[in-house]
């Protein structure tokens, strides 16, 4: 265990498991500004730089429970991640740790959920803890994966253009986390996260563009154009197959805005206008 427990002002400490990560760090700024006590959970607690200072950081894997009980001690709430890893495999360990939470004492939890529901959810329910699933539909950061080729060549090239998604800013998912978290509400729902609007990758390309004040071009591929894209930058053939698969099948569900930020933050979400603007450096040369 490493940082300093923080100063006395609050009765209920917040858990955020994967507190390191993109959405995680947000949570627990959030947190923080709301004058919440919050211990983060990581993997590697030494690595774990760049939380607010007054944070408590202990170290833990959710898919080896034995390594959490320190974690859970004296938390009334929990933000648990519902998949490990780069891989996003989906949690095998949840039937364990829900019964740890149980015994914890824990009487709030968030689970960030993907669109299908697992064993890990299934034992949420039936738990008789206050719950509430968070599924954003995509997030805005994803995008940061064009950073590198943006950066060099001024261009995208994806096959499967013409596929939409309602893509949310990770801060607007941290603001509805943090904001179930410390006033709850939302108890037994499933709140689906998006943006204000389904944009197609063009789209976000352009609107990159016009932030960063460069010329960038979207280029459609064709399937096979794709792979051998793929396989001169060294993809392994699985993970070229599992994302034509995904990009092909994408289901209308993902292009649906919905109202959670507004119902739950009380404003409208982040654009991706807004979002390309913050983050235009991460695109420039």
């Amino acid at each position: 265990m490493c940082g300093n427990r923080p100063q006395a002002g609050s009765d209920v400490t917040i858990l955020v498991t994967g507190a390191t990560g993109a959405l995680g760090r947000h949570v627990v700024e959030r947190l923080r500004q709301a004058g919440r006590t919050v211990r983060a959970l990581t993997r590697t607690p030494g690595e774990a730089t760049g939380l607010p200072g007054d944070v408590e950081v202990v170290g833990g894997d959710l898919t080896k429970p034995q390594t959490l009980a320190a974690a859970f001690d004296g938390v009334s709430a929990v933000h648990l991640l519902g998949a490990t890893g780069h891989d996003h495999a989906p949690l095998r360990t949840g039937p364990q740790i829900m019964a740890m939470v149980a015994e914890a004492g824990v009487r709030r939890l968030t689970v960030l959920s993907a669109g299908e529901e697992g064993e890990l959810e299934q034992a949420v329910r039936d738990s008789g803890l206050e719950w509430t699933f968070i599924w954003p539909i995509d997030f805005m950061s994803n995008a940061l994966g064009w950073s590198d080729t943006i950066r060099d060549t001024a261009e995208v090239r994806e096959p499967y253009a013409h596929r939409r998604t309602a893509s949310a800013d990770e801060a607007d998912v941290a603001d509805v986390v943090a904001t179930v978290l410390a006033k709850g509400g939302h108890a037994g729902r499933r709140l689906i996260v998006s943006g204000p609007e389904a944009l197609t990758p063009a789209d976000k390309v352009s609107a990159i563009a016009a932030a960063t004040g460069r010329r960038i071009r979207f280029t459609e591929l064709t399937g096979n154009q794709a792979r051998r894209q793929w396989r001169a930058e060294g993809w392994p053939e699985e993970g070229i197959e599992f994302m034509m698969r995904m990009w092909a099948t994408v289901p209308e569900a993902v292009a649906e805005v919905t109202s959670v930020v507004e119902e739950v933050v009380g404003r409208p979400p982040r654009t991706f206008t807004q979002w390309a603007a913050a983050h235009a450096d991460a695109f420039r040369p």
